[in-house]
């Protein structure tokens, strides 16, 4: 099997300018790599395409030149992949690789005025200079394709006020707007961890005005047809009932609407994933806890306002450091959150702190994703758990999470 000489020409035609992005797909071996995206990037004026390669729960970013790029799309294809598609400014096209190796190419051109498609994507970005908004920017900032596509109407961005009833991403809104998708790309990136054949069970504790709530069973049951069953936990009554009332609307009859504390709630036995977002302080201790408790195949916490170990923190050795009230702050919600990841490595999950949003859009913009994995050995276990504990006795803190877990069992972290 070899690239043929229109595949070939098909690619540098890609590469050599108006590239949106290029996706590989249907993987021999999904184990090694399930998909791989390539667009183009402008990084210290010199054109470059970053590669993303979803292996398992893992990301893997790499930037290349063009005469580089050519030859991995190639061997992806030969080796890896059954399907290439690639969007491109007056082109959309179809690679497929059947199983005796022949390749298809399907091609359809795109009509469409380049600055008619940036005036639409950038119909809510006024404060943009025309020659700005002409094109397709190559830059880390410029528009990108969401998940929740801006332009379709949605009902629940629409009640919730991030929507227009013509589709169009309310300005003001627009950080939620993105907060949103990029939330769901964390969704996409574990959907190999969930059940395929029988009901997900998903808990979102504190859940608010429900903005992600919606946005998970509207992307997993309506646009991934998969069966979803989601309880909205929060404190506040009149939230609930709001919510409530936009579900039953919606048609979204399994989703329910709980008013509760979430040290305090124990209306589940199971679930597969368990989200938490800006928790204050050790609630998201808590909604940790339970969620390995119900052995959750996911959980994805952001936490917020980690006040405890800040109150705890006493190192003589960093006094020079912590005498500073913003650096003992920032430092004890860092220390907080690493040791969370690591308790929970230790009770089996494969976990990474990952960026949520960028700074300037929200301060609480670190999230915590753990995928449930093979159970570490005994010995392997105590490892880990004397390391948090010499940390721990560095600083004189004890996080609630630490707690919950020895308290599991009476003798220590399961």
């Amino acid at each position: 099997m070899e690239l043929t000489n229109e595949l070939i020409t098909l690619l540098k035609e890609t590469v050599n300018g108006g590239l949106y992005q290029l996706i590989l797909s249907n993987a021999r071996n999904k184990e090694k790599a399930f998909k791989v995206k390539i667009r183009p990037v402008m990084l210290r004026n010199e054109l470059l395409f970053q590669e993303t390669v979803y292996q398992g729960t893992k990301v893997f970013h790499e930037n290349y030149r063009n005469t580089e790029i050519i030859p991995r799309i190639g061997n992806y294809l030969l080796q890896d992949f059954k399907q290439c598609e690639i969007e491109h400014t007056n082109k959309k096209a179809v690679i497929l690789v059947s199983k005796k190796g022949k390749m298809t190419i399907k091609e359809k051109a795109v009509i469409q005025d380049l600055e008619e498609r940036a005036d639409a994507v950038w119909k809510n970005r006024p404060d943009m200079a025309k020659h700005e908004r002409t094109g397709i920017s190559l830059s880390h900032n410029r528009a990108k394709k969401y998940i929740l596509e801006e332009g379709g109407a949605i009902p629940f961005l629409m009640d919730l006020g991030i929507q227009g009833k013509d589709g169009q991403v309310i300005r003001a809104k627009y950080d939620k707007y993105r907060q949103i998708n990029r939330f769901l790309e964390f969704i996409e990136d574990i959907l190999p961890a969930l059940p395929k054949d029988r009901e997900i069970q998903i808990v979102d504790f504190g859940c608010g005005k429900s903005y992600l709530t919606f946005a998970i069973y509207y992307y997993l049951h309506e646009l991934k047809g998969l069966d979803v069953a989601i309880t909205g936990l929060d404190l506040k009554e009149d939230v609930i009932e709001r919510c409530r009332g936009l579900a039953e609307k919606y048609g979204y009859r399994k989703i329910r609407f709980i008013r509760g504390d979430i040290a305090e709630y124990e209306g589940l036995t199971a679930a597969d994933m368990v989200v938490t977002l800006h928790a204050c302080d050790t609630a998201t201790d808590y909604a940790l806890d339970k969620a390995v408790k119900w052995g959750a195949k996911v959980i994805l916490s952001v936490p917020c306002c980690q006040h405890e170990v800040n109150k705890q923190i006493s190192c003589q050795k960093l006094q020079p450091l912590l005498q500073y009230g913003i650096v003992k702050e920032r430092m004890s919600a860092l220390i907080t959150d690493a040791l969370r990841a690591d308790i929970l490595k230790v009770r089996g999950y494969e976990t990474d702190l990952l960026e949520f949003i960028d700074m300037e859009h929200t301060p609480k913009n670190i999230l915590i994703r753990a995928v449930r994995k093979k159970e570490p050995t005994a010995e392997r276990r105590q490892e880990e758990k004397d390391k948090i504990a010499d940390v721990m006795e560095f600083l004189q803190i004890e996080p609630t999470l630490w707690k919950l877990s020895e308290s599991t069992t009476g003798q220590g972290i399961e």
